[in-house]
């Protein structure tokens, strides 16, 4: 076999791996760049993250009223459960009972605070998953055929993955970094054939003996003026 056939047979291997690459780029922008589903998505985002906030700091709330009322039970049980005899540890024991009720007022009118936002955020979290699914079902029909053309391609670039990997496998390593230097180089295009004695790429005429080169096993030719790899039967 040639040292040109390889390269050649792993540049349609490439060029169907680029093609399948490049509607996979346009079918994600498509989906991606949908305006309308963007700022759906985005504003359900926001919800969740909102309404979670909210539940936390509802129970964060509760929590913090719940062990101030344990403090208040603590604070009577030692205020009126007789053990304390001393009029001033009484009347001291009488205030901070008061300033624990007081301060429970004040966590109990954070924790209804609390509530009411996370109701609210509740409220907007099912609005923006609703305007998304009245989105999404208007969107649906024009996804679906870029979401199972997506399917088919993915899985038609792990095939062509497997396929150039074979491929690539039994070309000399120095001839693989030469074709992968000169795809940069001309647009995906570092192998031409030789048709009807010319550059298939460029026109060039190929004389007999670059024809011959062309065929050998070991080198490589080249087309003297899109400097191309040259691919001859």
């Amino acid at each position: 076999m040639s040292a040109s056939l390889g390269l050649y047979r792993l540049q349609q291997v490439d060029r169907q791996i680029d093609r399948v690459r490049t509607q996979l780029t346009a079918i994600r922008k498509t989906l991606e760049n949908d305006t309308e589903l963007k700022q759906a998505l985005t504003r359900l985002e926001i919800a969740q993250k909102e309404n979670h906030a909210a539940l936390n700091r509802m129970k964060n709330a509760a929590a913090e009223a719940e062990a101030q009322k344990i403090k208040i039970e603590q604070a009577e049980s030692s205020l009126y459960g007789g053990n304390v005899k001393n009029p001033k540890e009484l009347q001291d024991l009488q205030r901070d009972v008061a300033s624990l009720k007081k301060h429970l007022a004040t966590l109990e009118e954070r924790e209804l605070e609390t509530m009411l936002t996370a109701e609210s955020m509740e409220t907007e979290l099912k609005n923006a998953q609703n305007d998304l699914e009245v989105v999404q079902a208007r969107l649906g029909g024009e996804h679906k055929k870029l979401l199972e053309d997506q399917t088919t391609l993915t899985k038609q670039l792990e095939s062509l993955s497997d396929e150039r990997e074979a491929a690539s496998a039994p070309i000399e390593s120095r001839l693989l970094q030469t074709y992968e230097d000169l795809r940069r180089q001309k647009r995906g295009m570092a192998v031409t054939e030789v048709e009807d004695d010319a550059c298939a790429a460029c026109g060039t005429t190929i004389n007999a003996a670059a024809q011959q080169n062309a065929r050998s096993q070991k080198q490589l030719a080249y087309c003297p003026s899109c400097g191309r790899i040259l691919f001859a039967n």
